[in-house]
């Protein structure tokens, strides 16, 4: 068998190798950053195990982990809590995901010296809080209304900030004129103009003909957002209205390449136009609500998502929560929530448990005990991986550091 740093050199194998680069550097900063970018490994290994229970198979967003939680406002431009990356979304068994999530738990809490009880008294957690809401049949959400304790906080701070803040924080001005900041870290030049120029053109027509937008683009960058992702062609756009009042807005547009979850599902999923159109259909049906602008669009043959850009610091950081066990615990009660409810919100979609197959799932607690310590003994899987791949970064197998 491959070994783990040739399992995923293979895997990125068709990326950008400059920004496939600035992964690999992320990944290599703790076992947290390289479970976050290694989601095919977990189910390589998942698959190659088979030891969860089958349970029913549910839209899921493929790469549950602790961080991929976030606020955002959507298309009604109100402030919601919910999932937010849905770049492996597929159809799978519903015991695939809370294996990821589990994990992650594990995975984070030890990164941040949690001992190995309160660990497992998080997971478990988790996994009951689930279970209860999945029972009950009905899909809730998170707004600054219903939030409570720091989920609220961080609602309700997000809600003050106006698009010119975001604006104001990503753009530069030199004689004059506003441009994007190029800080070499989130963003970076697009060195080709002719691609630029393409792009520029792309986004202005878009703009017209499918939402009748009167803006149009001034600047255009290579954004860098993320871990599993990194190394994806992914752009960010700042256009200025043609008339009235002077009004900027920023585009995020991101190429989509196949859910790693595809191989081991492949009979299972429905025939899609694109892999930008599973993406936003999964994401669409699984959140309350969605961001603002998100579609599907196709470029020089490729598939993209663009939506309005939204902050990368709106994710709750857990390592803020340090020695907070009171507020982990209000933070995975509503991931719990969120996750249970973006599966009653899909159900009986395209091949789907529909909600009365998940209510039963959910009531029938054996299952429980066993993604829990699927997830216990996995993050020693990762520790161990994270060592070889860190062994083999530092001696210069993924290229020259830095």
């Amino acid at each position: 068998m491959s070994s783990v740093a040739e399992r995923i050199q293979d895997f990125n194998s068709n990326r950008l190798p400059f920004y496939t680069g600035l992964k690999y550097q992320a990944m290599a900063k703790d076992p947290f950053y390289f479970f976050r970018g290694t989601a095919h490994l977990f189910y390589e290994d998942l698959a190659s195990a088979n030891t969860l229970p089958a349970g029913p198979l549910t839209w899921v967003c493929g790469d549950l982990h602790l961080e991929n939680f976030g606020s955002y406002k959507g298309d009604n431009r109100l402030v919601y809590f919910d999932l937010n990356d849905f770049d492996e979304a597929a159809l799978a068994p519903a015991a695939w995901e809370l294996a990821r999530m589990t994990t992650s738990i594990f995975v984070g809490l030890n990164t941040m010296g949690v001992g190995a009880p309160e660990a497992k008294n998080m997971a478990l957690l988790f996994l009951k809080s689930y279970a209860l809401v999945l029972s009950r049949g009905r899909s809730r959400y998170i707004e600054p209304q219903t939030a409570k304790g720091i989920v609220q906080s961080f609602l309700l701070k997000v809600g003050e900030r106006k698009q010119k803040d975001l604006v104001k924080e990503r753009t530069i001005r030199k004689n004059g004129d506003i441009g994007l900041l190029v800080d070499r870290k989130r963003l970076f030049p697009i060195d080709d103009e002719a691609l630029t120029k393409r792009l520029s053109e792309f986004v202005d027509g878009w703009m017209v003909n499918v939402h009748h937008h009167r803006f149009q683009v001034i600047d255009a960058g290579f954004r860098i957002a993320g871990t599993g992702s990194l190394g994806v062609k992914r752009y960010l756009f700042l256009l200025e209205r043609l008339h009235g009042e002077r009004k900027y807005l920023l585009l995020d547009m991101k190429l989509s390449l196949p859910s790693c979850m595809y191989v081991h599902f492949k009979n299972q999923q429905p025939a899609w136009q694109s892999e930008a159109a599973r993406v936003v259909a999964v994401q669409e049906r699984m959140q309350n609500i969605s961001p603002a602008l998100l579609r599907p669009v196709l470029f020089n043959n490729e598939s993209y998502v663009i939506k309005e850009m939204q902050p990368t610091a709106d994710k709750i950081n857990f390592a803020t929560l340090e020695n907070r066990f009171d507020d982990m615990k209000e933070v995975l009660e509503n991931m719990a929530l969120l996750t249970a409810s973006a599966q009653l919100r899909s159900s009986g979609r395209q091949g789907s448990a529909i909600a009365d197959e998940l209510m039963a799932f959910a009531r029938d607690e054996a299952w429980i005990p066993v993604i829990l310590e699927y997830g216990r003994q996995y993050a020693n899987q990762v520790k161990a991986d994270y060592n070889q791949y860190l062994a083999a970064y530092t001696a210069g197998f993924f290229g020259k550091i830095g």
